[in-house]
């Protein structure tokens, strides 16, 4: 705080000028209430970028811990995610939030579907989401730029499982058939284009409506092919000792694309509620950071809260799904290079994918640091 150290310097100059005692302020800690459907922040003291406070005369000024954002103590932000991998860097903030801890002041809305998230924030019921990166895209160009990507909040999620030890890349897959969820998605765009770079082209895609029917089918015929995400691969394998993962389509794409990266889940804010409240959104993804980092200090925690918010169904299933979930937080100039790359190869197998144009540069958010 400049100014306060101004004040203190003032302060001491009076002292000696007019013989008189200076006084320091305090601060008062604010007081949060949890409203419903909303999970609040705690009581906690406000830090600037400089972090220093004023104490009483009678005592040194110190310098104290700060975050490097603001608190925006009147926004409350209503974050929306799927349920599934890309939500689980936010475990840790949620039960901060939850229980009065967190720096911010936020309200979490979990859905099954993605167009329940995308319709809200359209709506301006939302102001953050975390949704599949193509998707993004997709509402940007629908809202005219409405849209911005924030951070990558998490890599490649799919693998191929199979009975069939002889399967162990792309190009094995070739005179097969193989189970898919996600028809006109992701899951569909990233297994053509896989298969169109390895030179394939009589691989047989069979479309189910979700990642448990696919599953269900790798159960009745171990020998079968099919592609799942976490954390569905790790419930697939402890429930038939038969199975196992074939290859990650992670590692396939960063293989045949010349070392892309896969981008699966992408975390998105309302241009209208950045421009009012940039601090408060730097504040999450600061916050959002840390979360994702403890993902790898505090694995048990993370299973715990994962299952408690009906992410996933068994903290040992969680356990050990959540290191091969390829969550992440990215952000900056590096966000939007892998961003962009990937959706271009999208937008080049399939441009409606991606809204049938890619994003221009107001798309992304790259002044986190």
């Amino acid at each position: 705080m400049k100014k306060m150290k101004h004040l203190v310097l003032l302060a001491v100059m009076c002292m000696a000028i007019f013989c008189l005692a200076g006084c320091g302020d305090k601060k008062d800690d604010d007081t949060k209430s949890t409203a419903e459907a909303t999970t609040a922040a705690p009581a906690t003291e406000a830090k600037t970028e400089e972090g220093t406070t004023a104490a009483k005369t009678e005592e040194p000024v110190t310098e104290e811990p700060t975050s490097e954002v603001k608190v925006e103590d009147d926004v409350t932000i209503r974050v929306g995610s799927l349920k599934g991998p890309t939500t689980i860097g936010l475990a840790h903030l949620m039960k901060a939030s939850d229980e009065g801890a967190s720096l911010g002041k936020y309200s979490f809305t979990i859905a099954a579907q993605a167009d329940e998230v995308t319709s809200k924030l359209v709506s301006g019921d939302l102001d953050i989401a975390l949704i599949p990166a193509n998707a993004a895209a997709v509402l940007y160009n629908k809202t005219q730029g409405k849209i911005k990507v924030i951070d990558i909040n998490t890599l490649g999620v799919l693998y191929c499982v199979s009975g069939n030890g002889d399967i162990k890349s792309v190009e094995d897959l070739a005179g097969k058939k193989v189970i898919s969820m996600g028809q006109g998605t992701t899951p569909e765009y990233m297994l053509k284009y896989l298969l169109d770079k390895a030179g394939i082209t009589d691989c047989e895609i069979v479309f189910v409506s979700e990642a448990t029917e696919a599953a269900a089918l790798l159960a009745e015929d171990p020998s079968g092919i099919a592609v799942l995400p976490q954390p569905f691969v790790t419930a697939a394998l402890k429930q038939n000792d038969q199975l196992a993962v074939a290859f990650s389509l992670t590692d396939e794409w960063e293989r045949l694309s010349g070392g892309n990266a896969l981008v699966t889940g992408v975390t998105v804010v309302r241009a209208d509620f950045l421009a009012e409240h940039e601090e408060a959104v730097k504040l999450f993804m600061s916050e959002q950071k840390e979360s994702t980092e403890k993902l790898s200090t505090d694995l048990d925690g993370a299973a715990e809260i994962v299952v408690e918010k009906g992410i996933i169904e068994k903290a040992p299933i969680a356990k050990a799904a959540i290191p091969n979930c390829n969550i992440k937080f990215i952000a900056g100039e590096e966000m939007k290079t892998n961003v962009s790359e990937y959706l271009k190869v999208l937008y080049d197998l399939a441009p409606e994918s991606v809204g049938k144009k890619l994003p221009e540069d107001d798309f992304y958010y790259t002044e986190f640091k």
